[in-house]
């Protein structure tokens, strides 16, 4: 037998030598360092931003507890930025739990501290793992904290997340309280280029005042950096809160009612408190602003949802009260659609989808939001019943556009649809729902095992399950002809029914979403980028006009008592025991494939509308031009392997969990 099936040559054994001395501990706050993207969402521009919101977010905390009533923001040349209050000042007496240093060099240094674990700082906050402002402090080529508590000034300057001495005492004051820190984004992290934009942190200082009437902003920034548009200092505070915000934003534009829908409600026992201010302009986009502890959401959530029941239970009511039966056709989308609409909750302990909190998952949002606005619509509606009337009829004339807009699809598609109903593809479990109604979905599915839980966790009236065998053809390295004997290619075009290459009519797909899920590991991506250089190659106009999506199953599911929860990733795990389980011991489970969830599980994590988070596949900006994308798309998927292996080279330093700019 040979010595190379167990030792192998000296060059894999000293590559494959995995020990003790193999496990590397991160200590201090390097894992931020090291995986930024897992704390602030990556290291665009976007991320670099959220360094500011994090350590604004701390001084609007301090307002909203009521500490602080104003709030300076100072954007200085070198990409250097002062954020300061006039609250309580961050503790700066001796730790108890470590010796020697004082509260404040704790908190800048150490994750998962802070004074928003529990209600005896902070009611409500917008910081809930303790980790903003040492993550900013990580981050930072530098940071200095001055902090003015109890009539006497301290200061402590630290870099790269670690303190550079001791906490200093550097005089004493009569009457100025609170913190400041001046912070400089460090370029190794995010790059030479990497700049705050003044109108981007103009306009965060401006929606946080609206955002709490009883703060005062004042903006600053060195002359060099401002223009026409951003003023060199302004000051912000408004007294009507999100109703100011939403009469700036109207800017005059006519809308169904004079006067717009607003208000605002307190809960008993610091249960939390709703505002909100909602418009229904005649000729508009829309735009929607949602917000928990005054932190954005732009993802929305559970108190979005909460709104969304409260404004369509209102509409219908108010039709059966004044006789009109078609109200019960009224969604929530012919609401939303062309809104102008704001919402901002106070809650206790709010949970995010992430630590960048784009999403709201607190599940008593919805019902504080529900019992909050519903009332006050009502009185809107009923109490002056010709304004209810006149916005009531501008929802209907959306709810008649709908239906005629689907109802003409239907019959533009009935004859077809029928000839294809005869021959749709044997693997294939429909939907009940038929073709052209809105929300129908088409689940593409690894394998029999796969296929056969996802059947049994459908909604059988708007998801359709098509199950394919392996790995695709990769279309990008095949000839036509190779293509078109492909068995599991002819059932997707069976099925979709909407024509390949130049006969490719969106018009003619027979749903709204075609939703590709996979299992969570290598291969399973794999099989997902080959569907989607089929979609871009095979059926461009179905992914240009946003029909393509990737689901995004659970590889891990985590259980600490009665409690579970379910990571993408790694690096979700990763976040999840760090802070929703906190040091508990934790089961973790992985799944193997989609086929060993059981359809409940499925059903919660991937495919239910209300639970799950989807992908939408589109085309990036810096790739508008079809050309590009099918160069990028023959490079990597195509025949010439060394196009391939020429990108590795290219981006294998960029494999440490970032995005590869491809």
């Amino acid at each position: 037998m040979s010595d190379d099936l167990f030792g192998g040559n000296a060059a894999s054994t000293a590559s494959n030598n995995y020990d003790a001395s193999s496990i590397e501990v991160l200590e201090g706050l390097e894992p931020v360092r090291r995986r930024p993207g897992m704390y602030i969402g990556g290291t665009d521009e976007r991320a670099l931003h959220h360094l500011a919101s994090e350590v604004l977010d701390n001084s609007m905390d301090e307002a909203v507890a009521g500490h602080a009533n104003r709030i300076e923001v100072y954007l200085g040349l070198d990409n250097i930025l002062t954020i300061s209050d006039n609250g309580r000042g961050i503790p700066v007496d001796p730790h108890p739990k470590f010796p020697g240093k004082s509260a404040l060099e704790v908190i800048l240094t150490t994750l998962h501290s802070g004074g928003k674990f529990t209600d005896k700082a902070y009611a409500t906050s917008g910081g809930l793992h303790g980790v903003g402002v040492s993550v900013v402090n990580a981050l930072s080529t530098y940071t200095e904290v001055e902090v003015a508590r109890n009539k006497e000034v301290f200061k402590q300057r630290f870099e790269r997340g670690h303190a550079i001495g001791n906490l200093e005492k550097i005089g004493s004051t009569a009457n100025r309280r609170g913190t400041s820190i001046t912070f400089q984004p460090d370029p190794e992290i995010f790059g030479a280029d990497a700049k705050f934009k003044a109108a981007r942190l103009f306009k965060l200082a401006r929606s946080k005042a609206y955002l709490y009437a009883g703060v005062e902003i004042r903006w600053k920034c060195d002359p060099r950096l401002s223009d026409e548009n951003i003023p060199q200092e302004a000051v912000f505070q408004f007294p009507g809160g999100l109703s100011d915000h939403l009469k700036e934003q109207l800017a005059g534009r006519e809308c169904a009612t004079a006067e717009f829908f607003s208000g605002m409600q307190d809960f008993p026992d610091s249960e939390g408190r709703v505002e909100w201010a909602i418009s229904w302009p005649l000729w508009s986009d829309g735009s929607y602003s949602w917000y928990c502890n005054t932190i954005p959401t732009p993802a929305g959530g559970t108190h979005e949802q909460g709104l969304r029941l409260a404004l369509t239970k209102a509409f219908r009511s108010f039709g059966e009260l004044v006789g009109n039966k078609k109200t019960n056709q009224i969604t929530a989308d012919d609401i939303f659609n062309g809104c102008e609409m704001m919402l901002s909750v106070f809650i206790r302990d709010p949970q995010f989808q992430s630590q960048t909190k784009d999403r709201l998952t607190s599940a008593n949002a919805t019902k504080l939001v529900e019992n909050a606005v519903r009332d006050h619509f009502d009185h809107f509606l009923s109490g002056n019943i010709e304004r209810g009337k006149a916005l009531l009829s501008f929802i209907m004339d959306k709810v008649d556009e709908r239906l005629k807009r689907k109802a003409e699809r239907e019959i533009k598609r009935k004859t077809a649809t029928s000839a294809r109903k005869l021959r749709l593809p044997g693997k294939l479990t429909d939907c009940s729902n038929g073709d052209g109604v809105e929300d129908t979905e088409l689940f593409i599915v690894e394998g029999d095992s796969a296929g056969g839980s996802a059947k049994q966790a459908r909604d059988r009236k708007t998801q359709a399950i098509l199950p394919i065998r392996g790995k695709i053809l990769n279309v990008a390295s095949a000839n036509s002809t190779k293509i078109n004997a492909n068995q599991e290619i002819a059932d997707l075009s069976l099925a979709l029914g909407c024509g390949l290459r130049k006969d490719c009519n969106p018009d003619n797909l027979r749903y709204s979403r075609i939703i590709i899920m996979t299992d969570a590991d290598v291969d399973g991506a794999h099989i997902a980028t080959l569907l989607m250089t089929f979609f871009f190659q095979e059926m461009g106009p179905i992914v240009k006009a946003g029909h393509l999506y990737l689901a995004r199953p659970p590889l891990y599911r985590l259980t600490s008592g009665s409690k579970s929860e379910y990571a993408i990733d790694d690096e979700h795990r990763a976040e999840l025991e760090a802070t929703v389980f906190k040091g508990k011991k934790v089961e973790v489970g992985r799944f193997k494939g989609l086929g060993e969830m059981n359809p409940s599980q499925l059903k919660e994590t991937t495919m239910d509308p209300a639970t799950r988070s989807l992908i939408r596949i589109t085309l990036p900006p810096q790739y508008e031009d079809q050309a590009a994308v099918r160069d990028l798309v023959d490079r990597l998927m195509g025949k010439k392997p060394e196009e391939r292996f020429a990108f590795i080279q290219q981006n294998a330093g960029l494999l440490d969990g970032e995005t590869i700019d491809a």
